[in-house]
């Protein structure tokens, strides 16, 4: 089931942008997982380098604005090894989702500032505004890059309907979404869309906001300021229903000599060489332990017995509070 490989590159879109197949989602350095130490957050990202693991998952509504300044430092004076993928169009304050073309402009400007960079190389819309033609904001967002301020444009959450709409503007190298054993709504319709307009697929989430890697428990093991306590999947009777799913995949897992966040995470990997996914964590240990799975390959007998743990739907508890965060559509544009 293992052999010796790199993480090796994987390219995104149609246009080229080639990156690491692995990324490292950075957002837990700053919020939603508790309290972060930034020394070791800073050392994540190097090792992550390192390790050839060079694609960069960050935004700018991740701690207010604290993530892409704690990302700027972490890569200055490496900043040729980055493939920098960044968001914008959520705030916690105020409009909650702006995709006015205006609000582009400036976002960009201030992430650039905060990231200390000359140019993004992926920039994505972090979800889509229900109230902005898309075709507004991914015009602005494409005179970004006829200014060169940044090379590649995506999309997160974007609907199979919105995706279409986009790439009619400007090409679309990534949509975002989450992906995993427990979270497989992206196949029933956004997925084709994108592989139609060859739009390259970066899942977050892949080891199911850690659940995944067997490690949880209990809701108890969650600490303060972990938002997961109160996330729809990991309370109540969702949390004991999931609970039997993870022991699913630490029983394969053991089978086959991998831990069940490397089981997780290889069966993402093994979706397509179009799909990148970008595991988030603030520590090395962590990190080393899902490079690890590049050595993972998984057998047709493997991804059918994961098929039978895992299909779709299986999970109980809702993705967000809100339904209506995930797969968003904008307005029809007016001519």
């Amino acid at each position: 089931m293992t052999s010796p490989s790199p993480v090796g590159t994987r390219t995104l879109g149609r246009d080229g942008l080639v990156v690491s197949a692995l990324g490292l989602g950075c957002m837990g350095m700053s919020q939603s997982y508790g309290a972060a130490d930034r020394d070791e957050s800073v050392a994540t990202i190097h090792r992550a380098l390192d390790l050839g693991v060079t694609f960069l998952d960050t935004s700018d509504v991740y701690g207010d604005g604290h993530n892409e300044e704690l990302v700027g430092e972490a890569i200055a004076g490496r900043r040729d090894e980055v493939q920098l993928a960044t968001k914008f169009s959520l705030s916690h304050a105020g409009r909650r989702i702006d995709g006015r073309p205006e609000n582009v402009r400036a976002c960009a400007e201030a992430s650039l500032r905060r990231l200390r960079v000359d140019v993004i190389d992926l920039y994505y819309q972090h979800r889509v505004d229900p109230e902005v033609p898309i075709e507004d904001t991914v015009g602005a967002m494409a005179e970004l890059v006829q200014q060169g301020k940044v090379r590649h444009l995506g999309l997160s959450e974007a609907s199979a309907t919105s995706s279409r709409r986009a790439v009619a503007v400007h090409p679309i190298a990534a949509l975002q979404s989450e992906w995993s054993l427990w979270t497989r709504d992206l196949e029933s319709e956004v997925l084709a869309v994108a592989r139609e307009h060859g739009i390259g697929i970066v899942p977050f989430s892949p080891l199911g906001r850690g659940f995944l890697t067997g490690a949880i428990r209990s809701p108890e093991d969650f600490g303060e300021g972990d938002f997961r306590r109160g996330h729809p999947r990991f309370t109540g009777e969702a949390f004991q229903a999931n609970l039997r799913l993870v022991e699913a995949v630490k029983e394969m897992a053991a089978d086959e000599g991998v831990t069940p966040g490397q089981l997780a995470l290889a069966w993402v990997l093994a979706q397509g060489d179009d799909v990148v996914p970008i595991p988030g964590t603030k520590r090395r240990s962590y990190l080393e332990e899902n490079v690890a799975t590049a050595a993972v390959e998984l057998s047709d007998d493997d991804l059918a017995r994961l098929s039978q743990i895992a299909p779709p739907g299986v999970a109980q508890g809702g993705r967000y509070v809100d339904s209506s965060y995930a797969y968003g559509d904008s307005p029809e544009k007016v001519a």
